[in-house]
């Protein structure tokens, strides 16, 4: 299954690598765009717990490294308010090599 990490730059100017057991998170975020907190935090989340399901289908357990992930944006989006811009700064792999998932 692919992998891939994210960065994002918080309001504050704060930089977060994030990791991604699937290039699911493609379907949910843009590099180069900015979205508030709250619909940066709700589409990551709705990426993260996909790609959970994606690896708990393929080999029979959720992927703790995916919740460990949505926790950690949680408690990064809880500083700040949730009108603030999140501005994904870049996905890698930057593109979905033949539409892989």
């Amino acid at each position: 299954m692919p992998e891939m990490t994210f960065t994002v730059q918080w309001p504050d100017g704060t930089c977060q690598s994030c990791y991604s057991p699937s290039l699911v998170m493609h379907d949910h975020l843009t590099a180069g765009e900015t979205y508030a907190v709250a619909e940066f935090l709700a589409r990551s989340r709705t990426a993260l717990n996909e790609a959970s399901e994606r690896v708990r289908a393929k080999f029979g357990t959720y992927c703790t490294s995916a919740m460990q992930q949505v926790a950690e944006l949680e408690a990064a989006a809880a500083q700040h308010d949730p009108s603030a811009p999140v501005r994904v700064l870049a996905m890698n792999p930057a593109s979905v090599p033949g539409g892989v998932r």
